[in-house]
């Protein structure tokens, strides 16, 4: 699906603050109206941040490399680590969107859009997409996604309080140490008080290996980093707990000991194993599931994911 020089950011009456294009390598905004052939927007937009506007501030300090985007695609349905981790967010997540009357999600960094389709299809929440890398959003396309918005995470083209839930996973990572506050306040922004704030990150800095490197991974957290960052934005922490723990040991004994011995590139560590080895790999991650599930968390991990509530 080629996506270039069609709309965005279609006409999204109920979440859209301005519109974007993606035409020629350059952005669009429509300020007080909407796009050739739409009709106008009811509200004007009062800010268009200058990353819209040109390619000058793009946000490619914050980029994940394009190159990893195929590798996820390919592999991201049955690859032991995202049906593990998926597995480990959707036993965190059920008891909390039980009772709640969500209605839309934002997927903010959607990447291939697998993560939207997942939340449309196991909660019924209607999923906006969104992504600053249109390598990504063609996949999302492929994938069969509507709503599909090139935008930048630390500047969302949508109005304050917009979504009932913001789910962004692996996504704060990619920005340089420090900046991570910009996209917090900017995904707390637009969600509506009471929403649900969906968090994943990377975690501990002695578990940086060349994979990090070779998706431009630029940090990673610990809970009380994590947890006093979105405590700023007035975000009330219902769930936190590190995750993909079992394989603590193998992963600081190949990142800290193998990879500098071997002196190794940074490269991809997304690609599909045989069968029997990726089930043996998922099963650590499906028995922390279970022990989430049951309301216990892990004190330590590879991975870290919060869950919060807005403030009213």
């Amino acid at each position: 699906m080629n996506l270039k020089g069609i709309l965005i950011a279609t006409y999204f009456t109920d979440v859209a603050d301005c519109y974007l294009c993606y035409e020629a390598d350059a952005f669009y905004c429509w300020r007080n109206s909407g796009p050739p052939g739409y009709p106008a927007f009811p509200q004007s937009c009062q800010q268009c941040p200058e990353s819209y506007i040109t390619m000058e501030n793009n946000g490619l300090s914050r980029m994940m490399n394009s190159a990893e985007f195929a590798n996820i695609s390919e592999a991201e349905r049955d690859f032991w680590w995202y049906r593990g981790m998926r597995e480990i967010l959707f036993a965190m997540l059920d008891p909390l969107a039980e009772n709640r009357k969500v209605q839309s999600v934002l997927e903010a960094g959607c990447g291939t859009g697998y993560n939207a389709v997942e939340l449309e299809q196991r909660y019924g929440w209607r999923a906006y997409p969104v992504d600053l890398q249109m390598e990504g959003l063609k996949y999302a396309g492929a994938l069969g996604l509507t709503r599909i918005t090139q935008g930048d995470v630390a500047a969302l083209p949508f109005r304050e309080g917009a979504f009932d839930a913001v789910a962004c996973l692996d996504v704060i990572v990619h920005f340089p140490r420090g900046e991570e506050s910009r996209a917090l306040a900017e995904l707390v922004r637009v969600l509506a008080p009471g929403g649900l704030l969906i968090l994943r990150v990377s975690a501990l800095d002695v578990l940086r290996s060349r994979h990090s490197q070779f998706t431009f991974e630029r940090q990673r957290f610990t809970s009380s980093r994590l947890i006093s960052g979105v405590a700023e934005q007035r975000i009330r922490v219902l769930r936190c707990s590190y995750a993909n723990t079992l394989l603590l040991p193998v992963a600081f004994a190949k990142f800290r000991i193998w990879e500098p011995l071997m002196n190794t590139v940074p490269d991809s560590g997304v690609r599909l194993h045989a069968g029997l080895l990726n089930r043996l790999l998922n099963l650590p991650l499906s028995a922390e599931s279970r022990w989430l599930k049951s309301g216990h968390n892990m004190p330590l991990g590879q991975s870290l994911i919060l869950i919060g509530e807005k403030a009213a």
